[in-house]
């Protein structure tokens, strides 16, 4: 069961306007359309708290967020504040062998926006301070060791992001229009695991100590209408970012060897980054434009692939982005990644564009050192997991090492709707249709790249008349058969799901009432991850592998909404 609320109040006058936003929410445990499992206790120190067969253990959370925002306008200005708090108590995961405990966080921001003589000018200054921590929920083992007297497993992050942008939008005559900025934006991070007993135990896991990865960019961009039919915009990004690391530690002796090897690195990097669109539009009529684009872009590793230091097993499973279950760590070495993308689109309309429209994108991608992931070995003292085994498992959870791969996309995005009918007796009925298609795979070893969502199509059949709204969604998903082979990325089925939903609007209320999975259909999504919602989650092989997580069974959900 799910529930939440928001509330939202406005003051507005002809210069000042003041806004609250709201909001709670709050879940258990939701449940597959059939078991998946073997039901019992969450965890052997938790021999009272049963779960189902059916049930998707630590997919339970609670959030509760607030924003105050102020705003003063001139005749030609704009000034805006707004502030924000996030409180979330916990959030668990189905797909992480940790849950989130805590996150606090407070976000500042200020806005300009100005108009004058020469175009328009837009500023922004923001920070955003967060507490956040990780450790056992209520459906995961948390206590361990041979006597059962090591509680859990506390990790600990604090971070920090300040920044600025500018941006100007010079007319520079009828045709041409010139955009011009910068950006600038300071990070810092400390991410340490408190020593709990056993062997996390008597010091402090360092895991990112004092990391630090700024940024500072310039971008302009022409824009030029070169005639009703034509348009065109070229953009150039030219960016720098700067990252480092403090000293780390482990727990014990046993991480000594690695920790001492990572502190005699220099570890400070910085990456030159350049960025480089173009744009060319030609509208051949009322019906029909057209675009071609071709982009180059470049994002350099986060912290976390770059500064995460310990191969060992337990340190090397705490580690996980993507929420398959395996572990990881970082590579000081890596590359930014760069993106080479050829794209077009044609667009296909009547000339209202309300009545019918298609649309078709095709594209492909080649991105030379793409930040994946291979097998680790030779890791360095007794408790490593890069191993020799290791490097050869073809099933099982593994460890990995992020690194540099040069890999190729290639997909197509189609979407369209059409109006059915229109009366005033029946109201109006329009479907809609979106069908997606991408395949990717390293270019070097031919393995498909990890989490690459099947064939999709969604086909909603939607009618309005009056205060009524319904739409009838048909989603349908293909089988993954094309899965990483160096993360043991498990296959899972096609499905097809359909969802009810309508809604009645009446004066100041707003009802909403929606039915999705209606005839409970068992689907695992292909972008799930693994399943690791319970048990000994700390450990290397106390779960089971090859177990996705499945989707969400039949769910009836109500809503209402009153303005005054």
């Amino acid at each position: 069961d799910a529930r939440g609320a928001h509330l939202a109040a406005s003051y507005a006058g002809e210069q000042f306007s003041l806004r609250y936003d709201g909001s709670i929410a709050q879940a258990g445990n939701y449940k597959a359309a059939r078991g998946f499992k073997s039901a019992g206790p969450a965890a052997s120190d938790k021999p009272t708290h049963w779960l189902g067969a059916d049930e998707v253990g630590s997919s339970s959370y609670k959030t509760r967020n607030h924003a105050l925002t102020m705003a003063w306008r001139g005749s030609t200005d704009l000034v805006e504040l707004r502030l924000g708090l996030q409180d979330i108590p916990f959030q668990n995961y189905p797909n992480q062998r940790m849950d989130m405990t805590r996150n606090d966080s407070q976000q500042f921001n200020l806005r300009y926006q100005g108009q004058f003589g020469w175009g328009r000018l837009e500023a922004r200054a923001y920070h955003e301070a967060t507490r956040h921590a990780m450790n056992f929920g209520a459906d995961k083992q948390f206590w361990y060791g041979p006597a059962a007297n090591v509680p859990g497993m506390p990790m600990d992050t604090r971070g920090r992001t300040s920044g600025v942008q500018l941006r100007g939008d010079l007319e520079l005559s009828e045709r041409d229009t010139l955009r011009v900025g910068l950006l600038a934006q300071r990070y810092r991070l400390n991410d340490w695991w408190l020593p709990s007993g056993g062997g996390m135990a008597p010091d402090t896991f360092w895991n990112i100590r004092n990391g630090q990865r700024d940024r500072l960019e310039v971008f302009a961009e022409w824009e030029a209408r070169w005639s009703p039919q034509w348009l065109t915009q070229i953009g150039l990004r030219a960016g720098q970012v700067r990252m480092d690391s403090g000293a780390v530690q482990g727990y014990n002796s046993g991480y000594a060897a690695e920790a001492k090897a990572f502190n005699a690195r220099d570890r400070q990097r910085t990456d030159h980054n350049l960025d480089f669109t173009a744009l060319a539009r030609y509208t051949h009529n009322d019906q029909a434009s057209y675009e071609f684009g071709f982009a180059h872009k470049t994002r350099s590793p986060n912290l976390y692939e770059r500064y995460t230091w310990s191969t060992g097993g337990m340190a090397m499973r705490m580690i996980n982005l993507v929420g398959d279950g395996n572990g990881y760590v970082g590579n000081p070495d890596l590359r930014p990644e760069v993106a080479n993308t050829l794209s077009a689109t044609a667009d296909w309309h009547d000339a209202t564009g309300e009545r019918w429209g298609v649309k078709l994108t095709p594209y492909v991608t080649r991105v030379n050192d793409y930040i994946g992931a291979e097998r680790c070995s030779g890791g360095v003292g007794a408790m490593t997991s890069c191993t020799a085994a290791n490097a050869g498992a073809t099933q099982g959870f593994v460890y990995l090492r992020f690194a540099n791969q040069d890999v190729r996309l290639h997909g197509l995005d189609l979407s369209g709707f059409a109006r059915l009918a229109d009366s005033a007796a029946w109201g109006r009925f329009t479907l809609h249709g979106m069908l997606g298609h991408v395949r990717g795979k390293d270019r070097r070893t031919g393995d498909s790249l990890y989490a690459i969502m099947p064939l999709n199509a969604r086909l909603a059949l939607a009618h309005d008349k009056g205060g009524w709204s319904s739409t009838a969604e048909l989603l349908m998903v293909g089988a993954k058969t094309h899965v990483s082979a160096v993360r043991n990325e498990v296959p899972t089925a096609g499905y097809a799901l359909l969802n009810l939903r309508t809604s009645y609007a009446w004066q100041a209320w707003r009802l909403d009432l929606g039915l999705d999975n209606v005839f409970n259909r068992f689907y695992q999504h292909p972008q799930g991850g693994a399943y690791l919602g319970q048990g000994r989650t700390m450990a290397g092989t106390a779960l089971p592998w090859g177990v996705p997580v499945p989707g969400m069974g039949r769910s009836l959900y109500l809503g209402a909404t009153l303005k005054f």
